[in-house]
């Protein structure tokens, strides 16, 4: 015959107080761990007397304080990343259509050095290409800045290296021309149309130094950049 299950749970021993003061005195740091914990006590509004008077109401208030303050800079900065991205999300776009609407290679140019600083809020936008091996006549038109062979390497530090961000740094002329002196933080995207036309890049300059800056986010400038380029092989290839 099989043996009936008792499903009754065993008591639960808790520790008595001596125990808990004991735990405490050899872990004075406990509540810093967890001051979650201070939610569920009942201190008294004072502890103590005399010159080392422990205030542990003030102590819970001045911890639940902190903890507001964290979470609320922690959805204030959400909030404000999100708003940003949004903002820098609807100008990328505004800039492709901008590109988009070009039909040659001279009103591309323009797109890029006209369109694109208003729409994206920089200063100045150039296109640079490397001197072709075969001359590209479409290529050599004013607004397109000719570069070295080898430059574009040099600008990005690497061949897998699609775009380069300085903050605090002045323009190079050899990508801004005559607007290098308004630049003080720049990004330098790579081209790479194919066929005939050689590497080049869309560089982006802006006199606010931290416009762009290490770390950031390139996702939207390389798509653009990207749109750039097809355009190029349409045009010029």
């Amino acid at each position: 015959m099989a043996r009936k299950r008792d499903d009754t749970a065993l008591p639960v021993t808790l520790p008595d107080e001596r125990q808990v003061e004991a735990y405490l005195q050899a872990h004075p740091d406990f509540l810093v761990r967890r001051p979650d914990l201070l939610l569920s006590l009942s201190p008294p509004s004072r502890w103590g007397e005399g010159d080392g008077v422990l205030d542990m109401q003030m102590f819970m208030i001045d911890r639940l304080r902190d903890e507001v303050e964290r979470v609320r800079g922690a959805a204030e900065h959400l909030i404000h990343t999100s708003r940003s991205n949004m903002s820098i999300q609807t100008r990328t776009h505004k800039a492709v259509l901008a590109i988009l609407a070009a039909d040659d290679m001279t009103r591309l140019v323009e797109a890029i050095a006209d369109d694109l600083p208003a729409v994206l809020d920089v200063d100045v936008a150039t296109l640079c290409f490397e001197t072709p091996e075969t001359p590209l006549p479409r290529l050599a038109i004013p607004g397109v800045i000719t570069l070295p062979t080898g430059t574009v390497a040099r600008i990005m530090g690497g061949a897998d290296r699609e775009c380069a961000l300085t903050e605090e740094m002045p323009g190079d002329p050899a990508l801004f021309g005559d607007g290098a002196g308004l630049v003080l933080s720049s990004a330098v995207v790579r081209l790479s149309p194919g066929g005939p036309c050689p590497e080049g890049v869309m560089a982006l300059g802006s006199r606010h130094g931290r416009t762009f800056h290490a770390g950031q986010a390139t996702e939207l400038i390389t798509f653009l950049a990207r749109v750039v380029e097809r355009c190029v092989r349409r045009f010029a290839g």
